[in-house]
């Protein structure tokens, strides 16, 4: 791998458990609203209808609310009372405050790269004020040169931020969790990528195997074993 110029760190899984928050508070809310619908259909409804809002209400615990109570609605035609509907705000809502336990050998990783001299910036999707909040709460922040939040992760937006920073793709690294968001739009743009799996992928995220076929990027178990490629 060719000394990279810049390299960006996904955040949610990558750094962070975020995940496991969010699928225990849908198994919580699940339990809480079987009266009305098994699980199985609660779930799929629920991930229907956040498709269909992600272009108004995007990523993270604010649209995971309303996506939540409007699935609850429309499977009751309205019956769902607002005692219930305040417990799905309340499950909601610690998912902006939950306290951030950093992955293994994060610290030391971006330490080391951050004594090397290597430019590193913290690139992550979601939601502006929940995304700093946790980036405040996880300590991180000294770590990184730049950090961009962004509300998606494709191709124009990775060629927005390089023509900003003045990279070329080839001296660029992303590392991250995500194959749909981390991985893919950074070698159609002809950079280079680090993909550190996470045991639970958020479906969304997931991306069928002969879209990968032909791409060359590295796999690591964790993000000590990524060091080997960012010398």
């Amino acid at each position: 791998m060719p000394t990279p110029q810049l390299i960006a760190f996904d955040a949610d899984d990558t750094l962070w458990p975020n995940q496991p928050h969010f699928d225990y508070a849908e198994a919580q809310l699940y339990n809480l609203l079987t009266h009305y619908a098994d699980a199985d259909t609660l779930g799929r409804h629920f991930y229907e209808v956040w498709k269909q809002n992600m272009h108004l209400f995007g990523y993270g615990a604010k649209s995971f609310m309303l996506a939540m109570i409007e699935t609850v609605i429309q499977l009751t035609n309205g019956a769902v009372t607002g005692t219930e509907i305040q417990q799905i705000l309340d499950h909601g809502k610690r998912l902006l405050d939950f306290p951030i336990e950093l992955l293994p050998h994060v610290e030391e990783v971006l330490a080391e790269l951050k004594q090397r001299g290597v430019p590193l910036m913290l690139l992550t999707k979601g939601d502006l004020f929940d995304q700093e909040s946790k980036l405040a709460r996880s300590g991180l922040g000294d770590y990184f040169d730049y950090v961009e939040i962004v509300s998606e992760k494709n191709e124009a937006t990775y060629r927005r931020i390089l023509t900003r920073y003045q990279v070329q793709p080839a001296d660029f690294v992303m590392v991250g969790n995500s194959l749909k968001s981390d991985i893919l739009p950074v070698l159609q743009l002809g950079g280079q990528a680090i993909h550190v799996p996470y045991h639970a992928t958020w479906i969304h995220e997931q991306v069928p195997a002969e879209q990968l076929a032909g791409l060359s990027f590295h796999r690591v178990a964790s993000l000590q074993e990524a060091l080997a490629y960012l010398s």
